[in-house]
């Protein structure tokens, strides 16, 4: 009876020390692959709020499942692939702004869902390689391995320095670019720059929230942060908290509930900017100056 008892004591201590290993093996890699990625994309998802780029990152996050096809193809690696595929569109994107009668928003339509269909059917066409184009569409952030991480917080180390290097001359073409080119911060060459780190990020952040979800967690963050920020440099600190608040909570959901990573990530970060909507009374006024000064900033 003794054996008995002690036995069953022991049965809750051997399965705490199960999930115990378990999160130490791929939950503890997630969390920091999807810390890493959260970090880049907030300082990045402010100048997509300021600049009104929604509907690019949305192209751009497309046109790399086209990169992910071409990978396949061509047996290269699937992050440089999504890199060069995002580079070429937004090269495209801005040949096509200056020679075509389209709006730019009718061609950044044209060119995500283009680039979307074709690359699903060029996979469609691949019977010979067994692709999980879920995984690709929302992420697979719990099967990431240390060679991501590794990725994942180098490439975003790369983008955070030059991101600080461009920083002025880019918040200047944000705000005017007439007085950008005036002051001789070349606005264009920031601009190509931007482009480029977009790019980057896409790249690096497909595996944690997938092509359809990475403009979200780009957008809502930042969007978040927005209501507290004094300055265009904290809310670009905010917005890289809240974004690895929202993965951490994200995938503890996600854990708890058996719901699909990725989607649970962007549904915690939204959950903390409906949280910021609230209104508090000692942070009515405070918050109200803040944003007359991060939207006078801002504005385009």
């Amino acid at each position: 009876m003794v054996i008995t008892n002690m036995t069953m004591q022991a049965m809750p201590m051997m399965q705490i020390v199960g999930q115990v290993k378990m999160l130490d093996d791929f939950f503890t890699r997630a969390l920091i692959a999807g810390a890493g990625v959260a970090l880049v994309a907030g300082p990045l998802g402010c100048f997509i709020v300021w600049r009104r780029l929604a509907y690019f990152g949305d192209t751009l996050s497309h046109a790399a499942l086209l990169g992910v096809a071409l990978a396949f193809l061509f047996e290269v690696n699937i992050t440089l692939a999504v890199f060069g595929v995002s580079i070429c569109v937004s090269l495209a994107l801005l040949l096509l702004q200056k020679r075509a009668t389209l709006s730019s928003d009718a061609l950044l339509g044209l060119l995500a869902h283009s680039a979307l269909a074709i690359g699903l059917v060029a996979l469609a066409f691949m019977t010979w390689v067994r692709v999980d184009l879920m995984g690709f569409l929302f992420g697979d952030i719990l099967a990431v391995t240390v060679s991501d991480i590794a990725v994942i917080w180098a490439g975003g180390a790369l983008v955070l320095f030059i991101l600080v290097i461009i920083w002025r001359s880019l918040f200047a073409a944000t705000v005017n670019v007439e007085l950008a080119q005036a002051e001789g911060m070349r606005p264009e060459r920031a601009n190509i720059i931007f482009m480029l780190l977009m790019a980057a990020v896409i790249a690096i952040s497909m595996k944690i929230v997938g092509v359809l979800l990475i403009t979200a967690l780009l957008i809502i963050p930042t969007a978040a942060a927005r209501r507290y920020a004094t300055g265009p440099e904290q809310m670009a600190v905010l917005a890289a908290i809240i974004g690895v608040i929202g993965v951490i909570f994200g995938l503890f959901g996600s854990l708890e509930w058996d719901t699909p990573a990725g989607p649970s990530i962007v549904v915690a970060a939204l959950g903390l900017f409906v949280l910021s909507m609230i209104p508090i009374p000692f942070l009515h006024s405070y918050n109200r100056q803040s944003n007359k000064s991060v939207n006078a900033k801002s504005r385009v």
